[in-house]
């Protein structure tokens, strides 16, 4: 009886064993899976995001379906051609990042955002940037974008634009000129979470700038004529 109670013990502790061995093993394959890249053959929630992001973009002109075929491999070969990123037709976290959004979840969209505010940051592109690049004027906008969402600045597209000596264009009256279409699109695109600055929260011309302090803020990346940097 002794014998066969001391058997029940062993297999007990032979199972709570081989559980928790289970255990350790399963959870790393989970963070590695939210951390994935994503390329052809890839599907899902993100892949059908980024999809509908480059289609809007003038990128890609497939079916948003969410699935990673050829067509959206070289829709993404275009985007990081365009974007100064390593074109590789794999959408990694630099990639990602361009297109405004994290594995696992998409970029926050313009719908927080009125015409009013649309057509204050189209000016403000117009006014800045509209000898720029495509790529260029949607930057002017992303730097907006991201001084919104950052605490050292102002919470509204007004307060952003409007805060004192931040952009020559207020300064001057550039942002009272009417802008054209591409500058529309391009605060389109920024507020719909295009970032091609990587973050940045200034630019500058550094044939016309001045200040000594902005030229020690660390460079995200030069689109045309503008430095961008944080």
């Amino acid at each position: 009886m002794k014998k066969v109670f001391k058997i029940a013990i062993i297999a007990v502790m032979i199972l709570t064993m081989g559980l928790c061995i289970t255990t350790a093993t399963t959870t790393p394959r989970v963070e590695t899976a939210y951390a994935a890249v994503y390329q052809q053959g890839s599907s899902g929630s993100v892949v059908k995001t980024m999809q509908r992001k480059l289609k809007n973009w003038g990128y890609y002109t497939g079916a948003v379906d969410g699935i990673f075929g050829a067509k959206t491999r070289e829709a993404v070969k275009y985007f990081q051609r365009k974007n100064g990123l390593t074109v590789d037709g794999i959408v990694g976290p630099a990639t990602l990042k361009a297109l405004g959004m994290s594995s696992g979840s998409s970029s926050s969209s313009s719908s927080s955002y009125s015409d009013s505010d649309l057509n204050l940051l189209a000016r403000l592109i117009y006014g800045e940037a509209r000898g720029e690049s495509y790529v260029g004027q949607v930057a002017v906008g992303a730097v907006v974008m991201n001084r919104i969402k950052s605490s050292s600045f102002p919470n509204t597209m007004a307060g952003v634009i409007y805060q004192s000596y931040a952009f020559t264009a207020v300064d001057d009256g550039q942002i009272n000129l009417t802008p054209n279409a591409t500058a529309r699109k391009a605060a389109q695109d920024a507020m719909n979470g295009w970032d091609p600055t990587y973050g940045a929260l200034y630019y500058y011309n550094p044939r016309t700038a001045t200040s000594a302090w902005i030229f020690s803020r660390k460079t995200t990346i030069t689109i045309g004529n503008h430095v961008f940097a944080i």
